[in-house]
């Protein structure tokens, strides 16, 4: 049994090669090997995104806090708020965030395969995040 204590691990700022905007992202879990699944608590300010990217086995989002939207290629942008939890399968392109005006907190869950969790794509802009 291993228990990770808050606090125990350092917080970093979202890099802006794969987000837009203020993202801070807290490590919860990566669970050893043989597992493959590791899970984040991102919290996105005001505006900020992810770019699009995809998951070699699919993510799983449990919204916390604030108002957020979700988007998968080809789909329309869909609100998503606490309580709701969003799948996404494995290879979908999508990307999510904050909305305009209120901050969003989610915990995102995702396996790994060949030791790859994400696979980072273009920036979301800003005509793609207003539609």
């Amino acid at each position: 049994m291993e228990i990770k204590r808050p606090g125990s691990q350092p917080s970093a700022k979202g890099p802006s090669d794969w987000f837009t905007g203020t993202v801070r992202i807290d490590p919860l879990f990566q669970a050893p090997e043989p597992a493959l699944v590791q899970g984040v608590h991102v919290t996105f300010e005001p505006g900020a995104r992810t770019a699009w990217h995809t998951h070699p086995l699919g993510q799983t989002l449990f919204v916390t806090s604030g108002c957020g939207w979700a988007q998968r290629e080809g789909g329309p942008i869909e609100e998503i708020r606490p309580g709701d939890v969003v799948w996404f399968s494995p290879g979908e392109k999508h990307w999510h965030g904050a909305t305009p005006t209120t901050a969003m907190t989610h915990i995102a869950i995702q396996e790994q395969v060949n030791g790859k969790y994400v696979e980072w794509l273009e920036q979301v802009n800003g005509d793609q995040y207003r539609r």
